[in-house]
């Protein structure tokens, strides 16, 4: 009599990949306006004032410095691209602060940001 293997079913619980993006805007009324923006284009499932901060940087020959607001957009894998692409062209910065980084995050929450980051589909 032959062996027989126990069958046996392999489910995979596929988390989707959340980017963090992070930049910095000049005042609160940039801010709120860069946010509400990407959220109602369903590019960010949420945005995080993580408030004032003091950059001090090189620009054009000279050290600079200055008081900024910074922004830390959660989006999905799927939308990081158009995300960044979006923040660039509304920016008012010349070479505006943008730095992404894919992270874990719980299933969870994973799928809210899948959820929520989808395109809207008009009927």
């Amino acid at each position: 009599m032959r062996d027989v293997l126990p069958e046996f079913v392999v489910t995979l619980n596929v988390i989707p990949s959340v980017t963090l993006m992070l930049t910095t805007v000049p005042d609160e009324d940039t801010a709120a306006k860069l946010s509400k923006a990407a959220l109602e284009a369903r590019l960010a499932a949420c945005v995080t004032r993580l408030g004032a901060v003091h950059s001090e940087y090189h620009w054009q020959g000279k050290i600079e410095s200055g008081d900024e607001i910074q922004l830390l957009f959660k989006t999905s894998l799927a939308r990081a691209s158009e995300l960044e692409q979006f923040i660039q062209t509304q920016h008012p910065y010349e070479t505006p602060e943008i730095l992404s980084w894919q992270v874990t995050a719980s299933n969870a929450y994973g799928q809210w940001v899948h959820a929520e980051t989808q395109r809207s589909i008009h009927v």
